[in-house]
Parts: C-alpha cells; sequence; structure tokens
C-alpha cells in the first residue's frame, strides 16, 4: 500500500509542477485571464490532494 501511495504522490506532484510551469509560461506570454485563472484553480486542487495522499502515506507507515 505504502508503495502505491508513494508512486501516486509522485505522480500527482508532477502534475502540480506541469500546471505550475503552464501557469507561469501562460502569464510571461500575456496569456488569457481565464485560462489562467483555470490553471490556478487546478494547481490548488492538485496541491490538496498531494496534501492528502502525504498525510495517508504517513498514516500508512505509522
Amino acid at each position: 500500500m505504502t508503495g502505491f501511495l508513494t508512486v501516486l504522490l509522485m505522480v500527482v506532484m508532477l502534475a502540480v509542477l506541469g500546471v505550475l510551469i503552464a501557469g507561469i509560461v501562460g502569464v510571461a506570454r500575456g496569456g488569457n485571464p481565464v485560462r489562467s485563472n483555470r490553471l490556478m484553480r487546478w494547481r490548488v486542487m492538485l496541491q490538496g490532494l498531494a496534501l492528502l495522499i502525504f498525510v495517508m502515506l504517513m498514516l500508512s507507515r505509522g
């Protein structure tokens, strides 16, 4: 179980990084503010999911 949660955490963290980079590139290019807002919402949701998985991982090891 901990191996699965570890891999899942890594995947979600990479997704957060991808969304963050996409948002930074969009802002640097002067992109659509609606898209930027949507990316920010996705980033926040993915960060929350990463935190939840991290807590589950810590509880499963304890």
